[in-house]
């Protein structure tokens, strides 16, 4: 299954910008705009939205099924269907449509999800997190056991190349000096190539631990391991077909799970406010800070 979804969306970012393009020249230079206009309505509004996550990278989080995209698409769907058998236009358009809007549909309620996700029993709260090893950005090996001393955040996050994670680093980095007040450890953790963790840690330029887990091996310890979840044509850039599942894990001073958050949709992640709350409510930072 994630086989198909990694297939899936690459061909479905590819159709977008396709099919947005010749619709746009069609309605360019068409006798029959509506059809077209239909057509754009089904592919342009995402393609804005994605491209947006893309350049910005600094939203984290969007809204579970996009339904305002999701209702332009049915419109413009219907308006090409109208078009084609009210005013006997092509069929091409509706053809596109059509296709577009239940590929959108697909990406909204089936690609986006992991599948009804369950919470891993390797990081039910109260438990100690097991061993296992990372690479730092300055090539040295870290164990689970250097992860202790101090409260924790563990971020486990899919790799440069996705922009909800380098959203939600973004969004950490810009509290580095509260976490640093609070005395909190960010620990952020990917399976990716180590050069593309270096060249992050380069970038943000604040004390958090940078950490590759190199083959996966800390998420299939952890039971949050993704196979065959990045998208396909990454693996020219050097990712592996594998991957993780967002994860974020709170541990106390001695490396207890005290709370985690494994969201089941890729595009909806926490904000930086809800670790600090809960630092607070487990009475690991002060309350009052």
């Amino acid at each position: 299954m994630n086989l198909l979804k990694s297939m899936f969306i690459s061909s479905y970012m590819m159709l977008l910008i396709g099919v947005t393009g010749f619709a746009g020249w069609m309605l360019y230079r068409s006798e029959h705009p509506a059809a077209w206009i239909g057509v754009m309505l089904t592919t342009a509004p995402l393609l804005v939205v994605v491209t947006w996550l893309m350049m910005i990278k600094n939203v984290a989080r969007t809204s579970a099924h996009f339904p305002f995209v999701n209702w332009l698409g049915a419109i413009g769907a219907g308006l090409a269907l109208w078009s084609w058998y009210g005013q006997g236009t092509s069929i091409t358009a509706p053809i596109l449509a059509v296709g577009a809007w239940i590929c959108f549909v697909l990406y909204a309620y089936w690609f986006s999800t992991f599948g009804g996700r369950q919470p891993s029993a390797k990081l039910q709260v109260g438990a100690v997190l097991p061993h296992f090893m990372l690479k730092h950005a300055s090539g040295e090996s870290v164990t689970t056991a250097q992860l202790t001393g101090k409260p924790t955040i563990l971020m486990f996050y899919r790799g440069n190349w996705c922009p909800l994670c380098m959203a939600q680093i973004k969004e950490l980095a810009a509290r580095y000096r509260d976490l640093t007040a609070l005395g909190v450890r960010v620990a952020l953790i990917s399976p990716q190539p180590h050069d593309n963790t270096v060249e992050l840690a380069k970038k943000y330029q604040v004390n958090f631990d940078f950490l590759t887990d190199t083959g996966n091996a800390a998420a299939r310890t952890l039971g949050i391991e993704n196979p065959n979840g990045t998208p396909m044509g990454m693996q020219m850039f050097g990712y592996d077909n594998d991957t993780v599942l967002p994860t974020v894990i709170v541990t106390d001073r001695n490396g207890q799970v005290v709370w985690t958050h494994e969201t089941d949709n890729y595009r909806i992640r926490p904000e930086p406010d809800v670790y600090l709350d809960v630092l607070r409510r487990h009475q690991l930072v002060p309350v009052l800070a």
